[in-house]
């Protein structure tokens, strides 16, 4: 398991172990533990504005544990490749993503070439 930002995780198909700790953290959880349903959160329940308490490593532990074993956990690794696969094809070439992307360069620079 590793510590990585949530986008790198849905990327490359990885169920995520999620604690919120700043700024959006709190929102990504509840997209990625929520909605998505790729991963567990270890997120601080309290929050003071922007930054939230820590989280302590006895949570982050039996978080772990939790996604390695719980009766959803094939489910959520199901569902995290099956999303990372949809991600994958999303920016192969000619595909939505690329072209997006493709599109949001020629409006920056109408004289960078690209085909798709």
């Amino acid at each position: 398991m590793f510590r990585l930002h949530y986008k790198y995780c849905v990327g490359a198909g990885l169920p995520v172990v999620s604690w919120s700790v700043f700024a959006d953290h709190r929102l990504n959880q509840k997209l990625i533990t929520g909605v998505l349903k790729i991963g567990v959160g270890a997120g601080a329940q309290q929050s003071t504005g922007l930054v939230v308490d820590y989280v302590k490593s006895e949570a982050i532990e039996k978080t772990v544990k939790e996604m390695m074993v719980c009766n959803k956990a094939e489910e959520t690794r199901a569902r995290a490749e099956n999303l990372g696969e949809m991600a994958r094809k999303a920016v192969e070439d000619g595909r939505s993503s690329y072209k997006d992307l493709s599109a949001f360069i020629q409006e920056l620079n109408p004289d960078f070439a690209y085909s798709y």
